[in-house]
This record gives C-alpha cells, sequence and structure tokens, in this order.
C-alpha cells in the first residue's frame, strides 16, 4: 500500500465526515425518549465504520514498515499489502462499546434528580423503576456482564495480535479463545449461576423436566468460546472470506434479536436481546469497513486477530445473552467445514501449512488445492479416501499401481471447487456466503417454528 493509496479521496474524506457529523448528531439528542440507547448504538455504528475506514487506510503503510504485510498468493502479480488489520478494527470496536456504557446504563434517578439530591424525587423514582421500566433501560446488575464481554474481547484481542506477531502454533493456539474467555465465565458464575437445561419432552420420563448438568455446563461455555473463534479462523484462505461470513452471521443474529423486541413488552428475553444488540451494531461497523478493504481484490488481509475477536463477539453475546443453541445454528457451516476438516487438524491426514485454494495463473480461476503423499497412506486411511472420493467428498488421484498420490484438502473452500469446478475468487465467496446466508435463515426458521416438536412452547412467545 503507497503513500498515496493510504491517503483518502476527497469523495471519501466528505462521505465519512457527514457521517460522523450526523452520528454526533443523533448521539447528542439521544438521551431525548424511550428509545435512545438502542438509537445511540446505531449512531455509535456509524462512527466505527468511518472510524475503522479511515484508521485502515491510514495505519496500512506504518503497519507494512513495521513487518505485519503478506502477499496474495491468489493473483497473478504477488504484491505485498498490509496484514493484521483486524487488529486496528478490533480496537476501533472495544473504544466505541467503552465510550457507549453511559446509555444503556443511565439511570432515571439521575434523570429525575438532575443532581440535585431530591430525596422525595429519588424515592418516586425508586419506585417507578421497582415497578417497570422502559424498553431500553438495562438494570444495573447488567454492568457486571457488559463489563466481563469487553475485557473477554479485549483479551483476546491481544491474544490474537501476538499470534499474528509471532505465528504461534496451531495446536498451541487452539486454546487462546479459551484463555481469554475466563472472565466471561467468572461474572456468568457470580452473576447468573445457572447450569441446567430444560429437557426435550421425549427424554422427559427419563431424565426429568430440568438437567442439572453443574460444571459441565462451564465446561460446554469454555467449548464454545474456543470453537466460533478458530471456527472463522479455519474456514478462510480467499479474499473476503473471513470478515464476510462473520457479517452474515451478526446478521442473522441482529434479525433473531428483534423477533424478541417485537413481541408485547415485557418479554424475559428482552433485556439479553438489547445487549446483544450494543454488541452487535458496532461489530457491524467495523467489519463492514474491513471488508472494504478486504473484498477481492484485498487491499489489506485480516490477520488472525479479527477471526479471533469477530468469534469472540459472538461467543460473548450467545453465552450472556443466553441463546447459544441459536447461535450454533448459526454456525453450521462452520461445524460441518470443522468436522470435514478434523481428519487433516488431528493428523490423521497429512496437513500442509496452508490449505487454501490453488490459484491458477494460466485460467485466473481458483481450484482445490492438494496435499502430495510422499509415501502412500495405510491401508485403513487410503480405503478411507477413496471411499469418499466415490461419494464426491474428495478427489483423489492414483498411480498406475493405485496407490494415492495427491488428495484435496479437507476444507469446504476446496470441496465446493471438487464439486462445482473452479471458480473466480470473488465468485467462490459470494456462492459460499449464500449457502452461509441460506442454512443461518434455515436454522432460524427451524428455532422459531419446529421449538413445539421438542419443547413446551417457543420462547419468543412467552
Amino acid at each position: 500500500m503507497t503513500a498515496s493509496s493510504s491517503a483518502l479521496s476527497f469523495t471519501e474524506t466528505l462521505s465519512l465526515l457527514s457521517l460522523s457529523l450526523a452520528c454526533f448528531a443523533v448521539i447528542a439528542n439521544t438521551f431525548q425518549g424511550d428509545g435512545a440507547p438502542l438509537v445511540a448504538s446505531l449512531a455509535f455504528s456509524g462512527i466505527a465504520f468511518a472510524g475503522s475506514y479511515s484508521m485502515i487506510r491510514w495505519l496500512g503503510p506504518t503497519f507494512m514498515k513495521a513487518g505485519l504485510k503478506g502477499k496474495d498468493m491468489s493473483k497473478v502479480h504477488k504484491k505485498e499489502i498490509p496484514e493484521t488489520m483486524g487488529a486496528v478494527c478490533a480496537v476501533v470496536y472495544l473504544l466505541i462499546i467503552t465510550v457507549f456504557i453511559p446509555f444503556p446504563f443511565y439511570k432515571d434517578i439521575v434523570a429525575a434528580t438532575s443532581g440535585g439530591g431530591n430525596r422525595d424525587v429519588v424515592q418516586e423514582t425508586i419506585e417507578l423503576v421497582q415497578t417497570g421500566r422502559f424498553l431500553h433501560r438495562f438494570p444495573h446488575s447488567k454492568l457486571a456482564s457488559y463489563l466481563s464481554a469487553i475485557l473477554t474481547i479485549q483479551s483476546i484481542s491481544i491474544l490474537g495480535i501476538g499470534d499474528d506477531l509471532f505465528d504461534i502454533r496451531w495446536r498451541h493456539k487452539f486454546f487462546i479463545p479459551g484463555i481469554a474467555s475466563i472472565p466471561l465465565l467468572i461474572i456468568y458464575f457470580v452473576d447468573f449461576g445457572v447450569t441446567h437445561i430444560v429437557v426435550p419432552i421425549p427424554l422427559r420420563p427419563y431424565l426429568g423436566e430440568l438437567l442439572q448438568l453443574g460444571f459441565l455446563y462451564y465446561i460446554y461455555m469454555f467449548a464454545i468460546a474456543i470453537f466460533c473463534p478458530n471456527s472463522i479462523n479455519i474456514l478462510a484462505g480467499i479474499n473476503g472470506i473471513e470478515v464476510s461470513q462473520s457479517l452474515v452471521i451478526a446478521f442473522l443474529l441482529v434479525l433473531n434479536d428483534c423477533y424478541y423486541l417485537l413481541v408485547p413488552y415485557p418479554h424475559p428475553a428482552t433485556d439479553s436481546h438489547l445487549f446483544s444488540l450494543y454488541m452487535l451494531l458496532p461489530f457491524i461497523g467495523v467489519s463492514l469497513a474491513l471488508l472494504m478493504h478486504n473484498w477481492y481484490p484485498s487491499k489489506v488481509f485480516v490477520g488472525d486477530t479479527y477471526c479471533y475477536f469477530a468469534g469472540m463477539v459472538f461467543a460473548v453475546v450467545g453465552i450472556l445473552g443466553h441463546f447459544s443453541k441459536t447461535l450454533l445454528l448459526l454456525f453450521i457451516p462452520q461445524i460441518l467445514n470443522f468436522l470435514y476438516s478434523a481428519p487433516q487438524l488431528f493428523r490423521i491426514v497429512d496437513c500442509p501449512r496452508h490449505r487454501l485454494p490453488r490459484f491458477n495463473a494460466r485460467t485466473g480461476l481458483m481450484e482445490a488445492s492438494v496435499t502430495e503423499w510422499q509415501r502412500p497412506p495405510k491401508a485403513v486411511i487410503a480405503a478411507g479416501l477413496k471411499l469418499l472420493h466415490q461419494f464426491k467428498l474428495l478427489r483423489v488421484t492414483t498411480n498406475s499401481e493405485g496407490q494415492i498420490i495427491e488428495s484435496t484438502n479437507f476444507t469446504i473452500l476446496n470441496l465446493w471447487l471438487v464439486w462445482f469446478g473452479p471458480k473466480r475468487e470473488d465468485r467462490l465467496a459470494i456462492e459460499i456466503l449464500v449457502m452461509q446466508a441460506v442454512v443461518g435463515f434455515l436454522g432460524l426458521f427451524i428455532r422459531h417454528n419446529f421449538a413445539l416438536l421438542l419443547f413446551e412452547s417457543d420462547n419468543l412467545g412467552v
């Protein structure tokens, strides 16, 4: 990224400045009216977009001078571009959600007394707060959860930057998100402590209505915190795919949150889904700014930091919002990619350093990358590979003696290319995103329309 390309054009400057001024004007007026915090969150998201867009452009040359750069191997001209730009988005995001703290936690008591300390007015306000609160107001007991979310995301961002700087081995960095989730789990233990689950109706004669999991529930949440960031990191390798898949999941979560805000108030899950929106809207802002630089042809790389950061945002809202099962429905493509990748991830099959699709410079298209077998695989492994080949779940090449000499790498991106043939990089990304969106919408449809098959009621209608 040259100095000229790092400068904002006049149109970009004018557009970002106009957006920022409009958002600041909205924020200045947000304490008026019951919907203020949600409107403020939208405005802060606009500022997050403008700030991230500008900082990514301005800091590109600085990152390259610091050695944070890489070559785009899927292009004819493999020029160097800035890397680890996800760190910029993570920092802007953390600043935004920190500055946002006063808005959802602004007390009616403070507004009523205007700082005058009038005990009569305070008492009247306390009675009002005890009998009910406006739709947008968080109880202050949520503040600890909000702060633990910030601390957890901050921790994963720092660890992610460390991974980008020192290129930590996969077997070591696999548990990085789990370490970062410790503040989240501690606050959950202190604040909620709910470790039982509702048993599906067919199993109640054997397990009862509620099943107490105890310590196993914390292991489950720990696993979610590890899985979400790593699953996004695994489904990578082409321009824009990490950010765009995260945006699809974020928009689907926002849609799910809106379901609960549109039902008649009060709803038990309203606060949880407002919390989710407050965390997701700024995330969408910074991610859109990054996508505009990372989409094909990419001008920057996002780095592992963004994958960790994005996945932990989802884990935080799923755990603290108490809808982790819904979250996992939106991660079905990532779950399938993890299961499909397991033979290579766990070294059952040889795993190269990078498994991204191979760029064919002659055709300009992406093709399924392969692992070359220096020695024939063991008989059991060879039989498994050939079986997958017969079911079109893999492509293997054999020599004249029938021995496997190469096999395609185990990722959904490569499998897609096996199924549908070589594609241009942006075309491949779009098709994967369409698949992610379709599966996500199907997951939400099942969640809110077929829950009655297993449970007495869907909590959307509570």
